[in-house]
């Protein structure tokens, strides 16, 4: 565009008899300050170019990093929550292994209890077993109660049926041959009862 303008000027100049250099000088003028605005806005476009390739580069990369911020947050939480978890049933193996001698404590102690027996349950004993009790009670190991409740199949199992010696009891539990367990409000060991029918 500015050179169509530079030729026509130069034609007219060419083709002009009388010169005028004030009109000239003011043509020449305006036709450097078209040239300066034209090269100037080239170079504006070329920046805002870059400018805006840069732009789309910056947001790229600022999604990546907030993707991987909350993605890295997330593996935080479930690493977390996977540990407590993992604290909490950590000690379920021991616990297990430890039921067996819990339960031979509570049949010494049922037969000690007895009248019709001579056995002893010394203090030394109960002092052990209440001890060995409490600790287990601290890590998170609770005895279910089963005895007179409805049976549920989701925490008992029923070895036997027997008649129910009232219509009160038909359904529920009569007896509990072995305690269930929960550690830390799970599932250790189902109790094993006899259900009134």
């Amino acid at each position: 565009m500015f050179q169509k303008m530079k030729d026509i000027m130069s034609k007219k100049k060419q083709n002009s008899t009388v010169e005028e250099p004030e009109v000239q000088d003011n043509v020449d003028e305006t036709l450097e300050n078209i040239e300066n605005e034209e090269l100037e806005s080239d170079a504006v476009a070329s920046e805002t170019g870059d400018e805006s390739e840069l732009g789309q580069q910056y947001n790229e990369l600022k999604d990546k990093y907030m993707r991987m911020l909350a993605e890295f947050e997330n593996f935080k939480k479930r690493t977390r929550k996977e540990k407590l978890e993992f604290m909490s049933v950590a000690a379920k193996d021991t616990m297990t292994a430890i039921l067996p001698i819990l339960d031979d404590f509570d049949r010494a102690k049922k037969n000690a209890d007895d009248d019709s027996t001579t056995e002893v349950f010394t203090e030394g004993v109960e002092l052990v077993y209440n001890k060995l009790s409490s600790v287990l009670s601290q890590k998170g190991l609770k005895a279910m109660e089963s005895n007179g409740e409805t049976f549920d199949p989701e925490f008992h199992e029923a070895l036997t049926e027997i008649p129910a010696p009232n219509d009160d009891m038909k359904g529920k539990i009569i007896d509990t041959i072995e305690k269930g367990y929960f550690l830390n409000d799970k599932i250790i060991r189902y109790a094993k009862v006899v259900v009134g029918k």
